[in-house]
């Protein structure tokens, strides 16, 4: 397999974070975005809408970070990572969602402002964030993982944007309890960590 990303997207580590956990090889090829090497000929024929990440797995192309992790989840057959009931896999696209949803409208965007000068309104998106991290609390006092009893891609489709939200100048610590599953999944084996910035929160 060969996975085209960029260091810096959240999008982009959690499919790294998905295939390292679930063991399986992959060579990882930067994209230039900052040349815009996302919009070269070669890349929009990978993926028309020029964005990372993008998996090569032999003939198959899977983009958008979300069908890439359940791609993985299936091609391992691991269903302890995406149930394969209905029920459980209901609740685990519930989450999935909200990683397409409320995180990239919310942590993810606040960073974006930080770190790319994104045109987002600064207060807006902050605001954003914090109400979506206050669900997550309350789901997350109640039970160690998001979607099971056990981790799941749920948790890895979140985990990114919200371990780099003060980035974003989005404060983690009215979270404890999202502070705990942070450290619990990055406790688990296989964990690779998100390349940090010196941005928002994390400014020198």
């Amino acid at each position: 397999m060969k996975l085209h990303h960029h260091p810096l997207s959240g999008h982009a580590h959690r499919v790294r974070l998905a295939l390292s956990l679930l063991g399986l090889p992959c060579e990882l090829v930067e994209v230039d975005l900052a040349r815009g090497a996302n919009r070269s000929p070669e890349f929009l024929a990978l993926n028309p809408f020029g964005q990372v990440p993008v998996l090569e797995d032999g003939g198959t192309v899977v983009a958008d970070s979300s069908a890439i992790l359940v791609y993985l989840a299936k091609r391992s057959g691991r269903t302890d990572w995406l149930p394969e009931d209905p029920a459980g896999a209901a609740r685990v696209q519930r989450w999935l969602s909200v990683a397409a949803g409320q995180i990239a409208f919310g942590p993810a965007a606040a960073r974006l402002v930080t770190i790319f000068g994104a045109a987002f309104d600064a207060t807006e998106v902050i605001a954003r964030a914090h109400a979506i991290l206050q669900r997550i609390e309350a789901e997350l006092a109640a039970r160690p993982w998001l979607a099971a009893d056990r981790p799941t891609i749920a948790d890895v489709a979140l985990y990114s944007y919200i371990v780099a939200a003060p980035e974003g100048n989005v404060d983690l610590a009215p979270y404890p309890a999202v502070r705990a599953w942070l450290g619990r999944i990055e406790g688990l084996p296989g964990f690779v960590p998100f390349t940090r910035t010196e941005a928002g929160l994390h400014a020198a």
